[in-house]
């Protein structure tokens, strides 16, 4: 085993190791954030309920003595209706040991929606049940059959389970060529190339073995074993793009894709079309290293424009660990914007799209103040409460040892809702988490859907180490729109962007499974309307390049479906 020397016994450069993890690993350790005047006074918006849901799931790290560091950032979820009933399904992503054989880890867990919010488990005779050590999860149709697949990933190779229906999955990872090898954290599936299928991307995060693992040690008295940050490895990876050959392969492009030039610490991705040119791009959160914003080229490349487009770093200049991330249009000028949580003791980083380039705009939305005494891993734009303003979730849970301690897991602490406002900015709400009673957890994935129908969104959080939660959404909630886009396949249009005018507003909202933390999201637009009952100007441009207009006959709190080819269509432009 390669050992971090404690200060004092002359090894400097072993030294040196220790105060560059100690450095990317420990954000001080700021006083305990407690409510303010900036804290909106609410009622609670969720109610936990997942034991009485039927989500028996405990998440193992595998933890036992050794500090591996691969334990402290698994977890993973998915939100997804793998039979098409209309109910969102549950995949949960189990870790274990480390070291141990396949054969002698607990898989990964398949609930089925009852119809009303709860769940059986039916892993059993599903086929679902990888067994790798887990970390996260895709969800999309590759084979455009109408049914939504599984990407599993994974500390070694990774795993695509192929819905085949009547509730069960094929492993066909070897014949599609998408097993990896390497760690693996977030993916996504997207139609890069435009051609209908939908391809794959992997964020990876470091070259990493058992044999390679080092000690590191807490700050204080440097006398405590505790997990080091990735860049105490020098071991960075590239990520993986495999592009869709439409006969239920895949081949990796990303050499002549152009994604060997850039290395990274990969946690959390999002895609979207960032610059406005119709094509899909794609955004990785990198933890302790710049992060990367993939441009498509339209040609089969990509291109990192992080740096001239001002997201690879924050505003003043500082590399950041870059977790989870998320992207909506927050300010309504038809663009998409980009939220990434990090560490303990760093501030969130909101960058807002101005066209040519992103701008820091944390102030100015009110991200710096509370959310540097927490770190962040899952999270979501949502806009829990139906009053036509988006609000945040995060999900929290730490990577190293802090005194500051809010349960008996070290690790552990409650997770924060940000309530977008009518000035908007986001304030926390409380009580805090938006439960009656506070949760703490050491919380990764979080996901987010309509698990019972009801028209508000549920929250899903795998928590390390602990119990699933399910967060029931209880909010006094305003009037909703649930989108479901279809393309001409019969499967969610991931790509897709949803334009429409409610009031006086122009909303955009893209179709999309891959953001947050390792998690997959129900593909449905939510959109909350408030006490607006004017819904208008639906517009849908379809990742193909198409433009179609739809009227609906009835929009208010309702899902309705979008079906490529059944509106009007308008001219390209």
């Amino acid at each position: 085993m390669k050992r971090v020397t404690p200060a004092g016994n002359g090894s400097a450069p072993r030294l040196g190791l220790l105060l560059l993890c100690m450095a990317a690993c420990d954000g001080g350790d700021p006083p305990p954030v407690e409510p303010t005047a900036n804290v909106a006074e609410a009622a609670p918006w969720f109610e936990e309920v997942a034991a009485e849901s039927g989500l028996d799931f405990v998440h193992d790290s595998g933890h036992r003595d050794r500090y591996f560091i691969p334990e402290i950032v698994s977890a993973g979820a998915a939100l997804f209706d793998m039979d098409n009933d209309g109910d969102l399904d549950i995949y949960l992503v189990q870790s274990g040991e480390i070291q141990a054989a396949a054969a002698k880890r607990p898989p990964n867990r398949l609930f089925r929606n009852r119809g009303d919010g709860s769940f059986d488990d039916v892993t059993e005779a599903s086929g679902a049940g990888d067994r790798g050590y887990g970390m996260g999860v895709a969800t999309g149709d590759f084979d455009n059959d109408g049914r939504i697949d599984l990407y599993v990933t994974n500390l070694g190779a990774n795993a695509l389970l192929r819905n085949a229906g009547n509730g069960r999955f094929t492993d066909v990872t070897a014949e599609a060529g998408v097993a990896g090898g390497t760690w693996s954290s977030s993916a996504a599936f997207l139609d890069y190339d435009g051609d209908g299928w939908l391809d794959l991307f992997v964020v990876n995060y470091i070259h990493w073995s058992p044999d390679v693992e080092i000690e590191c040690y807490v700050a204080a008295g440097r006398s405590r074993l505790d997990y080091c940050g990735p860049v105490a490895y020098r071991a960075p990876a590239r990520d993986t793009l495999y592009r869709n050959l439409g006969d239920g392969t895949f081949r990796d492009v990303s050499k002549a894709a152009g994604l060997a030039s850039t290395l990274g610490n990969g946690l959390g991705v999002v895609t979207g079309d960032f610059d406005g040119d119709f094509r899909q791009d794609i955004f990785v959160a990198n933890d302790g290293l710049p992060n990367q914003l993939w441009l498509n080229q339209g040609n089969g490349t990509l291109s990192d424009h992080a740096l001239l487009r001002g997201v690879a770093v924050a505003e003043n200049g500082k590399v950041k660990a870059g977790m989870g991330v998320a992207s909506e249009d927050i300010d309504d000028d038809g663009d998409l914007d980009i939220l990434v949580v990090n560490m303990k003791g760093e501030n969130d980083t909101l960058f807002v799209n101005e066209g040519a380039f992103f701008v820091d705009g944390t102030a100015r939305f009110g991200l710096t103040k509370i959310t540097p005494g927490f770190t962040r891993f899952g999270l979501g734009f949502v806009d829990f409460d139906n009053d036509g303003r988006l609000d945040i979730y995060e999900a929290n849970g730490r990577i190293r040892w802090h005194s500051q301690l809010w349960a008996d897991d070290i690790y552990a602490e409650p997770n924060i809702v940000m309530r977008g406002t009518a000035d908007g900015r986001f304030t926390e709400l409380e009580p805090r988490g938006g439960t009656r009673e506070l949760l703490v957890a050491t919380s990764r994935a979080a996901a987010f859907g309509d698990i019972d129908g009801d028209g508000r969104v549920d929250v899903l959080v795998a928590n390390r180490d602990g119990p699933v939660h399910l967060l029931h959404n209880v909010a006094p909630a305003g009037h909703w729109l649930e989108l479901r886009v279809f393309d001409t396949h019969g499967r969610d249009a991931l790509g897709a962007r949803v334009t429409l005018r409610v009031g006086g507003r122009r909303l955009r909202r893209d179709v999309r499974t891959a953001s947050s933390y390792c998690a997959a999201n129900d593909p449905r637009v939510h959109i909350g309307l408030g006490a607006e009952t004017d819904v208008t100007d639906i517009e849908v441009r379809w990742p193909d390049g198409r433009h179609e207009a739809f009227s609906p006959a009835e929009t208010l709190d309702r899902e309705v479906t979008l079906r490529q080819g059944e509106g009007t269509a308008l001219a390209r432009h």
